[in-house]
């Protein structure tokens, strides 16, 4: 069965791109499910999680000027997208816990980056907000953030780049 560029046979995954180093075809080994020993390959999860881990490295790199942290800055993008959040929500959203984020939100909120606001539909609610100061944030470190992303995806074809956005998101609803 095909989905999004990789073939899934069984457990095994072959993927349609050429291997930096050797300038070939992935390897049936690299193709092959996790197993144990010094030749088998990491499991998908491992390199889901290595992958998360430099990302984050590199966006907290990239948005060290500013004084925002990678979690932070994920928080104003899911505001930026969703709009007036309650804190709950924005915690689900931005894959954090409610402590931590109220403790974001405290940070971000003593720096001028959001606002809280009653909710008009529920006086008892209040709602998170981007400022001005917050968009203007997101709008400078716009460039930034992409290049970061096409560096990571650098070698890969728009296709693939689609096809891997594709395969991550049919993953994530898989385990949702």
């Amino acid at each position: 069965m095909e989905y999004g560029g990789l073939v899934f046979q069984g457990r095994a995954v072959a993927a349609r791109r050429q291997d930096r180093r050797t300038g070939g075809a992935v390897s049936e080994a690299a193709a092959q499910p996790a197993g144990r020993g010094a030749n088998a390959s990491p499991s998908l999860l491992y390199l889901l999680k290595r992958t998360e881990l430099v990302v984050r490295a590199r966006l907290d790199e990239v948005l060290k000027p500013s004084g925002v942290t990678a979690l932070q800055y994920t928080a104003l993008t899911v505001l930026q997208r969703h709009g007036s959040l309650t804190a709950a929500q924005l915690a689900r959203f931005s894959f954090v816990t409610a402590q931590s984020m109220a403790d974001m939100v405290r940070t971000l909120q003593a720096r001028g980056h959001v606002v809280r606001r009653p909710n008009p539909d529920n006086r008892r609610e209040l709602l998170l907000a981007l400022t001005d100061l917050g968009h203007r944030l997101l709008a400078d470190y716009e460039k930034p953030v992409h290049d970061l992303e096409l560096r990571m995806t650098e070698g890969l074809t728009a296709e693939q780049r689609a096809q891997l956005r594709l395969t991550l998101d049919h993953a994530w609803r898989q385990l949702s």
